[in-house]
């Protein structure tokens, strides 16, 4: 196979992935912008971006010095409606295309099947692009007889073949059923949602977010990034109607949703350890953090402190402790969050705690039962799950319960299967988990299933094989609520594919796909992310997703609104493909980012940040980039 063209201006070794930037500049190649870098900020600092970050070792979990640990699930809140909790954010390497025939048929980014199947909304990933499998071919045909055909008739024979072969994919893949599923069946499949305009404003079919005039965007504000010297935890951003709210060191900031400038900021006694990922309908939120600084005596304190904010004024309206319902003084120390309407919930491996929403009463209090049973970690928004962990280390159990918000008393519970040693909650409502059955995904996703339980019996409704050579979703082993690139909705749970070869020359992409959540079978219709693009969804919007279209190394990033129903998707957002804007924007590494969008605003955000290492001694890091269109 001959060598692909050259990117434009970007000389780019044979040896390379088609859509990383050329070697040395493993985040898109250095750049110095005009002194005060781009955008508006407030004062901003002369010099251009950061220096490129490398990927951290470990894809999901920890991560290096130079790369800092993934926080609590990805995406964070957005303006919610009234009486609702939005249910943001939450990678993707190589693989095959999920119902596609194995070699010699054609693979991904062939045309789709035939118009008119049933569709879906989706959810995506962002992982660090792998190396494109190479391609299937045959050998060419000869004409047979023992006598070969001249060079033209090969050629014209050849494309007949391939046009056959492709055809044939398309109408294979929209048929596919069901591949991958396990479980109960069902006589029709589920339905999707109502394909009514939201809003008032002309919003797109199913949803509210309305399609810009001009959708190219221009950078709003960058928030220069604090100088830290250890690893440090700013997990936690929210949208509101006024301002966009990111956590800082040892403090939360609102800044104006167009300048950037400081509205308000909340002081903290120590570090942010996690922060729910839902607001209540009046914007309110709740978070973890640690009980003081570091200091020399104790170097890391305890995340034991769980409080409230009000988004809206910028008011810490409660924090607290609570120590073991088995008694002893010592604080619990909690490992994540949450919120379900007027409850927040707190989990860790000492069992989990929950206090009311406005005063910080307590609800419950963490403890172990007779069996050695505790709730290990809590899942929110429109109800409330725990996984609840029984047995020894060497023989865990597992089950998954729909609790009453308001005592914690379970309202049903699904024991999950032999060989589950962690699982995560993707949604409470329908209620669908996920989880690592046997060790058998391979790939450090923590997921080889997604079971789909009926919240008011307990019963499994079907369970789902998701082949982590085909899918992509990522989920947090030890947090409940960590799964990313998974989302629920319409009865649906969309998932995306492993990237793979796309139909040009040179570049990988990948395709969003759904799963019924009651008979288990793949749906047709797909959304494609399109040649040297990764598909990347932020959230719902009513029956669409609003999805990030993770750009290659020299273009600008897209948002996109996908139709729950034919998967059309929309421009929202293009954002500027000028060398120094573009090389930000695919900084913010989408495994360890928090993506933002809303009303023509679109913000991306640093999860952890670490000390400036030497390289970096000249250049402009940033925790937070936001983009705008007029």
């Amino acid at each position: 196979m001959s060598q692909p063209p050259q990117p434009p201006q970007q000389p780019q070794p044979p040896q390379q992935p088609p859509n990383e930037p050329p070697s040395g500049e493993p985040s898109g190649p250095a750049s110095t912008p005009p002194a005060g870098g781009f955008g508006a900020p407030q004062d901003p600092p002369p010099g251009g971006f950061g220096a490129p970050v490398p990927p951290p070792a470990d894809p999901f979990g920890k991560q290096p010095p130079s790369g800092p640990p993934v926080p609590p699930a990805g995406g964070y809140g957005v303006p919610p409606h009234p009486g609702a909790y939005p249910t943001p954010p939450a990678p993707q390497p190589n693989g095959y295309g999920y119902g596609y025939p194995q070699a010699p048929q054609p693979g991904y980014g062939y045309p789709q099947g035939p118009p008119g199947q049933p569709s879906a909304t989706h959810q995506g990933y962002g992982y660090p692009t792998q190396p494109a499998h190479p391609r299937y071919g045959g050998p060419q045909p000869d004409g047979g007889g023992g006598r070969k055909l001249g060079a033209q008739a090969r050629i014209i024979i050849a494309a007949a073949v391939a046009v056959v072969l492709i055809i044939g994919a398309g109408v294979i893949y929209a048929s596919s059923g069901d591949d991958g599923t396990r479980g109960a069946e069902a006589s029709s499949a589920g339905t999707t949602g109502s394909g009514n305009k939201g809003g008032e404003g002309g919003g797109l079919d199913g949803g509210e977010e309305e399609a810009p005039v001009n959708a190219r965007s221009k950078v709003a504000f960058q928030l220069p990034q604090p100088e830290v010297d250890d690893v440090t935890s700013v997990a936690g951003s929210w949208l509101t109607d006024k301002a966009y709210v990111k956590t800082g060191v040892d403090e939360i900031v609102a800044h104006d949703l167009d300048k950037g400038t400081k509205l308000w900021s909340v002081p903290l006694a120590g570090e942010v350890c996690a922060a729910s990922r839902h607001m209540s309908a009046d914007y309110r939120t709740a978070i973890l953090f640690e009980e003081s600084k570091p200091t020399k005596q104790k170097k890391y304190p305890s995340c034991n402190q769980v409080g409230v904010v009000d988004l809206n004024t910028g008011k810490l309206l409660w924090s607290k402790s609570v120590t073991a319902a088995t008694g002893g003084d010592e604080p619990i120390r909690f490992e994540e969050v949450t919120l379900s309407g007027g409850t927040v919930a707190a989990g860790g491996t000492r069992g989990g705690a929950a206090f009311r929403l406005e005063d910080g009463a307590e609800l419950w209090k963490p403890k172990v039962g007779t069996d050695g049973c505790y709730d290990l970690g809590y899942a929110g928004g429109e109800a409330l799950a725990v996984v609840r962990k029984c047995g020894s280390y060497d023989d865990p159990k597992l089950s998954i319960q729909a609790l009453d918000p308001a005592t914690g008393a379970p309202l049903s519970s699904y024991r999950m299967p032999p060989g589950v040693a962690y699982a995560s909650i993707v949604s409470t409502k329908p209620l669908v988990a996920a989880a690592d059955v046997g060790d058998t995904a391979g790939d450090g996703s923590a997921v080889s299933d997604f079971f789909s339980i009926d919240a008011a019996t307990g019963k499994l409704i079907v369970r789902i094989s998701a082949d982590a050579e085909k899918y992509a979703a990522r989920c947090g082993s030890t947090d409940v609520e960590r799964c990313r690139y998974a989302v629920v909705g319409g009865n649906r749970l969309y998932l995306p594919t492993e990237s793979h070869d796309g139909t040009g020359e040179y570049g990988d992409t990948n395709e969003i796909v759904a799963f019924d959540l009651t008979t288990g079978k793949l749906l047709g219709g797909r959304a494609d992310a399109g040649d040297r693009y990764n598909l990347l969804p932020l959230r719902m919007d009513g029956t669409n997703v609003i999805a990030y279209k993770e750009p290659p190394y020299d273009k600008g990033g897209q948002v996109v609104s996908v139709d729950g129903r034919s998967f059309e998707q929309t421009l929202l957002m293009e954002n500027p493909g000028d060398r120094s804007v573009r090389e930000a924007e695919t900084r913010f590494s989408t495994d360890h980012s928090e993506l933002l969008y809303s009303d023509g605003r679109f913000f991306l955000s640093k999860e952890m940040i670490s000390e400036r290492r030497d390289s970096q001694a000249d250049e402009k890091l940033y925790l937070a980039l936001a983009y705008r269109t007029d």
